[in-house]
């Protein structure tokens, strides 16, 4: 399956609406390869598969409910798709992560970050999230 650059481009953006707040888990899996992942960078977690995919939207939508992500720049390179953006809401479940539970402190935050997407036969195969924490 072959796609354009606005194709992809489109796709992507789907993909963050999808996993807005606790997400359409549905429609975010579909968007991966059957063998795709998800690394949290910040956290050194790799979510692999459905199962897990389904589960780290559960994961950050419990600590996050009112997670928003505002989109600065989107850029397409073959199959590879960048993004310059923001997480943005409210720290206000405990955020369980593989070898330690953090748990929350109530505070609004705005975290940039930029999420690097390789796409393979019109699918997610890998999404990698390098969050940069503000001060």
């Amino acid at each position: 399956m072959s796609m354009e650059a606005a194709e992809k481009e489109k796709f992507i953006r789907g993909l963050y609406q999808a996993a807005e707040g606790k997400g359409n888990a549905d429609d975010f899996v579909s968007r991966f390869t059957e063998d795709g992942t998800f690394t949290d960078e910040s956290a050194g977690v790799t979510y692999r598969g459905p199962t897990e995919l389904r589960k780290s939207l559960q994961i950050y939508g419990s600590a996050f409910p009112d997670m928003h992500r505002e989109l600065y720049n989107v850029y397409v390179a073959g199959d590879v798709v960048v993004v310059e953006l923001s997480l943005n809401g409210t720290w206000k479940g405990p955020l369980a992560l593989p070898s330690v539970t953090i748990p929350a402190n109530g505070k609004r935050f705005k975290a940039p970050c930029c999420d690097v997407f390789k796409l393979k036969n019109g699918k997610v195969q890998v999404f990698d999230c390098y969050p940069c924490w503000p001060k």
